[in-house]
């Protein structure tokens, strides 16, 4: 079903920013239920063909004032160029810096850390409205609380849904959730989930070894690369809400069955900026299960992908699953896709419970779950609850 176009706002012009906007053009004319690289084909009517960036927000200097196709692939960027001739698209402007900058990425040398713009930061909320942006993708560095804070505020009194793809605790917070809830508008959270990544794997492993009645003894997780999010996080204070969403995925699994997580039995979390790595993220992982007659079964994997299209892979996803539930009149956190793209959503689901739950939302139908966990307002309740619910 042909629909317009998805209107989306970019907050961090940085390698995550770089693969979305390269595949926008990349995957541009594909056809078909079956598009290599990409989970969905279509979510409620829209293809990746439907999805426009309409603004974007950094801070660099290096890449305020140029029109997006061209800021992506300014120095520290170090994502892979998979498509070219992308389009110039909206100018990149001056946001706020706030807490987005660490004094240690300024120290930093060129090619490695950010430098600052002299210039006055925009008025975001006049450009989300002037843009027509619907959605607001949230890409700051981890751990920018403050500015992610003015961003959620400026979507708010902008009218503008939210996607937020960092482990600043907003869709999963109550306070901030209400501000949305009383704004009319939904959001997904916290903390994108990539394609087959880490956390991911993680969890299927997990659930594996429940669901065959085996004993979680041990969990490691280890993280290593070489982009700027990985250099940004060698700041230890920047680095705790990290590690905190990617053991949340590790954790809920345990929670979800209310099977006690035995004392040091966990760790998750990036471990070193190695430079050489560039945008190749290599995750180690180390599971120790103790199965029949507490036999000890170990299983040790290697994960190595492309960071940035890993997680592109999933927010194109998370920008569909959000505007179909927003068109449905759903309001606050998206529970279902917020657990299926995200770390930390507001409730954790088991992989298929979340898998169900956005498949629902992609054929614009109601679950039992949807209908309890979110909430709905103004005439798109009475036309979504027409719709027959799936069990």
């Amino acid at each position: 079903m042909a629909r317009n176009a998805i209107k989306v706002a970019i907050v961090g012009v940085g390698n995550c920013a770089s693969a979305i906007y390269q595949g926008l053009t990349y995957y541009k004319g594909f056809t078909g239920d079956n598009i290599p690289g990409v989970m969905f084909a279509e979510i409620g009517g829209y293809k990746l063909d439907d999805i426009e960036v309409v603004a974007a927000f950094d801070v660099d200097a290096r890449k305020v004032g140029l029109p997006i196709g061209q800021a992506i692939f300014q120095e520290p960027n170090c994502a892979r160029v998979f498509a070219e001739n992308v389009p110039d698209g909206p100018v990149v402007q001056m946001g706020e810096v706030l807490d987005g900058v660490s004094e240690y990425m300024q120290a930093e040398r060129e090619d490695r850390g950010f430098r600052v713009a002299d210039s006055p930061s925009v008025d975001v909320v006049k450009v989300l409205k002037d843009s027509g942006a619907q959605i607001l993708i949230n890409y700051l560095p981890v751990g920018s609380q403050k500015a992610t804070e003015f961003y959620m505020q400026a979507a708010i009194d902008a009218g503008v849904a939210v996607v937020n793809c960092i482990p600043v605790f907003i869709a999963s917070d109550p306070k901030w959730e209400q501000k949305f809830i009383d704004a009319k508008l939904p959001i997904i959270g916290d903390d994108m989930r990539s394609q087959v990544g880490a956390s991911v794997l993680s969890q299927m492993l997990q659930e594996l070894a429940f669901d065959r009645g085996a004993e979680v003894d041990f969990h490691q997780q280890i993280n290593i690369g070489g982009n700027t999010d990985f250099n940004n996080m060698m700041v230890q204070s920047r680095l705790e809400s990290k590690k905190k969403s990617k053991e949340n995925v590790i954790r809920a699994q345990n929670d979800i069955r209310d099977i006690p997580l035995p004392k040091d039995s966990l760790f998750a979390g990036p471990s070193t900026f190695i430079p050489y790595l560039e945008d190749n993220k290599v995750a180690y992982l180390n599971v120790r299960l103790r199965g029949f007659g507490d036999a000890p079964i170990t299983i040790d994997a290697k994960l190595s992908v492309q960071d940035s299209e890993n997680s592109a892979g999933v927010v194109v996803d998370a920008i569909r699953y959000l505007q179909v539930a927003r068109e449905m009149g759903m309001i606050g956190t998206i529970n279902g896709p917020s657990a299926f793209t995200q770390k930390s959503p507001k409730y954790q689901m088991k992989f298929k419970d979340a898998m169900a739950e956005c498949e629902a939302i992609a054929d614009r139908q109601l679950t039992d779950v949807t209908k309890r966990e979110n909430m709905f307002h103004g005439d798109a309740v009475e036309s979504a609850k027409e719709k027959p619910a799936l069990v």
